[in-house]
């Protein structure tokens, strides 16, 4: 069983839509708000809080005190509840920060449970609002488990969550064996077979209206109809260039889980890359880490993980010595036993797929 999630772009939202959606996403962060500030209260008295007790009593006083919450799907604040317990369970396990209150326009969305909408084609129904129109239909088929309604700067979106057989899908006869990829900054990925994939990069292509937006931004008054306008094209602007990224990534790994059984990873340090801003800002080895391992479930394909300390880039790939230093500049290897020349890239992949291959043997 594998779960996926088909996130699809709402059509088109009406004025009373939109107004529902608002009120949903508002209801669901006043709640987190209100069981997090009840969770300080009784902390500080010397008790021992948790989701469950809080949701009964925020249940006891809403309909005296926040009888507005009626107005949307139940699942928007009893859903907070359970978010609010799991935050406190990450902060608990050492896995994250303690809990923030949220904030307005920031990362507002609501929750559905399948019991609270149905899905028919490219329309999808709401408690208490009917029916909306989606943009295109649901890709998965299996069991609807819930979905999550959330807004990205001036669009809607529904993620449809979905549980699904584990059935590989057919490929075709010509799927070679194996593969070693070595993602990069200057190019997305360079395969051991020879083939490099350029990535796209949207992020310096658009800075500069990005900086240009933000200067006429700091010139309007701050809360005026020009102001938020202004605020809402500079929105836009990342949720471009993720989409642009993503469908890079998405096309990439379909086309390594297609094209051969194996498929030879290295395991970088991401967090590391991380801390060099430069670095920072070209790669998306996280999500395409991500996407590769649920697409070889689909797939049925071998992912291999090479360790991080493996010396894939100092490593010469035709002798097999091993340079004590390279730096970062030298795009083009040259081994000092054999005086073998490879671009940099070509030889950490080809070292990756030979080391992958000796972990499944």
């Amino acid at each position: 069983m594998i779960l996926l999630s088909h996130k699809i772009q709402i059509k088109n939202p009406t004025y009373k839509q939109e107004q529902y959606f608002r009120q949903a996403c508002g209801t669901s962060r006043f709640a987190y708000n209100w069981g997090l500030e009840e969770w300080k209260k009784q902390y500080s008295a010397g008790n021992k809080p948790t989701a469950f007790k809080i949701k009964k009593a925020f249940n006891a006083t809403k309909p005296i005190e926040f009888p507005w919450v009626f107005n949307v799907t139940k699942c928007a604040a009893e859903q907070a509840f359970t978010n609010l317990g799991s935050a406190f369970k990450r902060f608990f396990n050492g896995q994250s920060k303690y809990p923030k209150f949220k904030k307005k326009g920031q990362h507002d969305s609501f929750y559905l449970s399948n019991d609270q909408f149905k899905v028919a084609g490219n329309r999808f129904r709401i408690p208490k609002l009917g029916w909306i129109i989606l943009t295109e239909t649901l890709l998965f088929s299996g069991k609807i488990l819930s979905a999550t309604v959330s807004r990205t700067a001036d669009k809607w979106f529904v993620s449809i969550s979905v549980q699904m057989e584990t059935t590989p899908i057919k490929v075709s006869k010509k799927q070679a064996d194996a593969v070693g990829v070595d993602l990069g900054v200057s190019r997305l990925a360079t395969l051991s077979n020879g083939k490099t994939v350029e990535g796209r990069k949207p992020l310096k292509k658009l800075s500069r209206r990005l900086a240009r937006l933000q200067r006429h931004l700091a010139k309007c008054t701050k809360g005026s109809k020009r102001y938020n306008r202004q605020k809402m094209k500079i929105a836009r602007l990342p949720t471009r260039i993720s989409c642009i990224r993503h469908d890079g990534l998405h096309k990439l790994t379909h086309h390594l889980c297609q094209g051969f059984k194996v498929v030879c990873l290295e395991d970088l340090n991401v967090n590391g890359m991380l801390k060099n801003h430069k670095l920072a800002k070209a790669i998306g080895f996280y999500e395409f880490k991500r996407q590769i391992e649920y697409k070889a479930t689909l797939f049925g394909n071998w992912i291999s993980i090479v360790s991080k300390w493996f010396p894939s880039s100092k490593t010469c790939s035709n002798c097999g010595h091993k340079k004590e230093e390279l730096k970062l500049s030298e795009r083009i290897y040259r081994c000092d036993s054999c005086y073998f020349e490879i671009d940099r890239d070509l030889n950490a992949a080809i070292n990756i797929e030979r080391e992958g291959i000796c972990l499944l043997a």
